[in-house]
């Protein structure tokens, strides 16, 4: 009923998709470029219509009254990003017990505009040997933007790079610079 409803209110809005998901297996999936708190709605209505149950993490303040019991409804983990708890093995381990945990993460890690962006999702695909599907929210085109998927090979600087050309060609809901990754 979810999906029906999802992808009744994508007609509604004008949203389509350009490219798939995988509806099984397991991978990570980066959205981008995270601009607004629109991108949340959006990539929830996206992966309602595509009836893929896909988790998320998000910063711990989400997950607390009176509106925490919904984003772990959604699929969410809360991470408290104040604290050093080497997140990249307890999320490989995740992927490691469920063939096919799937996870949604925002590479900036921030809706702000950054200098860098955090390669978390990029050590965690390389553990958990998954392959890391790049999809742009275009507010421009209403579009959700599927590319195809990188299977990371340890050239992280130009795997990074080739990921941010592809999120160049995305107009976020508020226009922002991705940045070049440099190491």
């Amino acid at each position: 009923m979810f999906s029906t409803f999802c992808r009744w209110l994508m007609k509604l809005t004008g949203w389509q998709f350009e490219g798939q998901l995988p509806p099984s297996g397991k991978y990570i999936v980066i959205v981008g470029p995270h601009t607004s708190n629109w991108d949340f709605i959006v990539g929830v209505m996206a992966r309602g219509a595509m009836a893929i149950n896909i988790h998320f993490l998000g910063k711990h303040q989400l997950f607390i009254p009176p509106w925490g019991w919904l984003f772990k409804a959604l699929g969410g983990s809360p991470v408290d990003r104040r604290k050093n708890n080497n997140l990249v093995d307890a999320v490989a381990q995740l992927f490691a017990n469920d063939p096919q945990y799937k996870l949604a993460l925002a590479p900036e890690g921030t809706r702000s505009e950054v200098k860098r962006w955090k390669t978390g999702f990029y050590h965690i695909a390389r553990q958990a040997n998954v392959d890391i599907y790049p999809v742009g929210l275009d507010f421009g085109r209403k579009k959700v933007v599927i590319s195809q998927p990188l299977h990371p090979s340890g050239n992280m600087v130009a795997e990074m790079n080739q990921l941010m050309d592809f999120f160049r060609t995305i107009k976020g809901q508020k226009p922002k610079v991705i940045p070049d990754f440099v190491e």
